[in-house]
């Protein structure tokens, strides 16, 4: 990859101290694969490199891993540089086989082997069409226009070596894109350990559960939670939704797109940290405060000797344990609590919310009971 003339792109970032490279989406190595497929089948020559124009006015340049032509369509392809982000997707060959398409008929896109078709309402796409992003279709829709005019006639295939296993690794599946990957970007930069990423599929979770027509989603912290909230209440898996540590990502987005009932379940630290206001519960975020944790501890009826053992805990789960040996019901005030950081953040009195509580094997200790998530009502613990 080189720089083209347009806008600086600044190819590294610093997180947490660490240098690190910045890469490109799905969608840009789609668009440059585009661009140069089509170049070659209309002058017979590929372009190597091939530059594109991203959304904001950047240039980039791409080495073509692939060129091949045949009767009446030309391949270009691209390895994907995802930077220093552990994206799924990094080194997968993205391909663009590009086609004269019916006259009058314009831009049409196809899914080649390794990209997903849209299967379930509620995306961006329609139910049968490739998933291929509207940024990254504008994007190859620019770069074609770039070498054969606005008005030009083509059908493009996107394919992904590898795409299907690839996508095993992704939502896709429970979101409904069946086959193969998604087509992605919204700026066409790979931003290291971005949480933008993440917090699209929640979204994009959220969407297809309500196009489904369903009246409880649960978002859950993890894996172990979202199995024993699925068990708990017979949920579908359109319902679940792959909260992770982004709470507040989750609510904020069914305060404006709302689902009846809301379930948020996790581990006892992630909730812990939600119940002392956190709605990012990522551990580089900040610890969940043991100290606290002891006073309310103190608060529910724990001797002075357990709560300076539970101050002086390892961990929250060891906390957790030991108010559980002396018959302590502490994951019910936590529960309590978390509902309170949620339900105000979620600002939406008709949406009921819950919150569930687990330990590291799954088991249930601490809940609240659905109610609207008013916050400035009282709570009823169960």
């Amino acid at each position: 990859m080189t720089l083209g003339s347009g806008r600086a792109i600044e190819t590294a970032m610093e997180v947490d101290g660490k240098n690190l490279r910045r890469g490109w989406t799905t969608g840009t190595c789609a668009a440059a694969a585009s661009k140069a497929a089509c170049l070659a089948l209309l002058s017979g020559k590929f372009p190597d490199p091939v530059t594109v124009t991203l959304p904001g006015g950047q240039t980039p340049s791409f080495v073509l891993a692939v060129e091949e032509t045949g009767e009446g369509f030309a391949r270009a392809g691209i390895v994907k540089d995802a930077g220093d982000d552990p994206d799924v997707t990094h080194g997968a060959l993205i391909k663009s086989t590009v086609r004269r398409g019916p006259a009058g008929s314009g831009l049409t896109f196809k899914a080649g082997e390794g990209v997903g078709t849209v299967t379930r309402a509620g995306l961006p796409l329609p139910v049968g069409e490739p998933a291929i992003n509207p940024v990254p279709r504008k994007m190859i829709a620019q770069a074609i226009a770039e070498v054969a005019g606005g008005e030009a006639d083509f059908e493009v295939e996107i394919s992904v070596a590898d795409g299907e296993r690839i996508a095993e690794k992704t939502l896709n599946g429970r979101l409904g894109i069946l086959g193969g990957i998604s087509i992605l970007g919204t700026t066409g930069i790979v931003i290291p350990f971005s949480c933008s990423a993440w917090i699209h599929s929640i979204w994009r979770g959220i969407d297809v559960a309500r196009a489904a027509g369903l009246d409880h989603v649960a978002g859950a912290t993890g894996n172990t939670s979202e199995k024993a909230v699925q068990a708990h209440h017979g949920l579908h898996e359109i319902a679940l939704i792959d909260m992770g540590d982004f709470v507040g990502g989750m609510l904020k987005y069914l305060r404006d797109h709302p689902v009846p009932k809301v379930t948020i379940a996790g581990g006892v630290a992630k909730m812990t940290k939600l119940a002392q206001g956190m709605l990012d519960v990522h551990s580089k975020r900040g610890l969940a405060d043991l100290e606290a944790l002891a006073k309310l501890a103190g608060e529910a009826g724990a001797s002075d000797e357990l709560a300076a053992q539970i101050a002086s805990a390892n961990t929250v789960s060891q906390a957790f344990t030991l108010a559980g040996e002396n018959g302590l019901a502490l994951g019910d005030r936590i529960a309590a609590l978390a509902w309170k950081t949620a339900a105000k953040a979620l600002k939406q009195p008709e949406i009921a919310l819950e919150i569930l509580v687990y330990d590291r094997e799954g088991r249930l200790v601490g809940q609240t009971a659905f109610t609207p998530s008013d916050h400035s009502e009282s709570l009823v613990s169960v």
